[in-house]
């Protein structure tokens, strides 16, 4: 299992974290809303509660009880993983506009990591460090450690808004990335995620043997709970 930290590194991650990634992401959300509206142009209120949903299933999944079980089942794990870097990384980024993004556009170091949400680099890096982190050396290492853990569970959700920040995102697109190149986009980007849905449900070897012996109570063998997360990320990403 993972080596002991602090009391106050495990709480940062899971006891404390979602509070303070609710605290650090809503506040400033809400300030540049409420000066929007005293301009007269105010954030849709469905863009608000998508943003705030967003905030909520990142604190959802990184909450105790879901890590908890995330140490126990590939599958659970997955879906930790599914809701953090696609289904709340979606919902921010439909929370956001150009308006709201303004300020932070204005600062040099922001402002060069708009290249994150041009549609090649966005795909690219997306599935870079998607494979990446599911190498069973790196995918182990962060189940052992809360640090790399922590570091998985942001590259993650940053790169997923990457992702459909260039596709559903306020800021300006490229010429050439109209309908035709957009649905190029999803199918790519599905594809990717499939090949290695496929990889975890007929591969029939267990990649991560980190969760080998499993808890008895759970009544799945690890090549079952490897196979139910392969389906789950590959009827996920369809649906999504």
């Amino acid at each position: 299992m993972r080596s002991p930290l602090s009391f106050a590194a495990v709480g940062a991650l899971n006891g404390y974290g979602p509070s303070i990634v609710l605290l650090l992401c809503w506040v400033p959300y809400a300030i540049r809303a409420r000066t929007l509206a005293r301009q007269g142009r105010p954030v849709p209120g469905w863009r608000k509660a998508c943003y705030a949903a967003g905030l909520i299933l990142v604190a959802v999944a990184l909450s105790a009880p879901v890590d908890n079980i995330a140490d126990q089942l590939l599958f659970a794990h997955m879906a930790e993983h599914l809701l953090i870097g696609d289904i709340a990384a979606l919902l921010i980024v439909l929370g956001l506009t150009g308006p709201l993004l303004a300020p932070l556009l204005r600062n040099r170091i922001v402002a060069r990591l708009r290249v994150l949400t041009h549609p090649v680099v966005a795909i690219v890096v997306w599935a870079v460090n998607f494979y990446a982190w599911h190498l069973p050396l790196l995918y182990q290492a962060a189940l052992h450690h809360d640090g790399i853990h922590a570091l998985q569970h942001a590259s993650f959700l940053t790169f997923g808004i990457a992702v459909w920040m260039a596709l559903l995102g306020p800021l300006p697109k490229p010429e050439w990335f109209g309908n035709s190149a957009r649905l190029v986009y999803v199918v790519a980007v599905r594809l990717i995620g499939a090949v290695l849905g496929n990889v975890l449900v007929f591969s029939g070897t267990i990649l991560y043997p980190y969760y080998i012996p499993h808890d008895a109570h759970w009544h799945i063998s690890p090549l079952a709970d490897q196979v139910a997360a392969g389906s789950l990320m590959m009827v996920e990403e369809s649906l999504l």
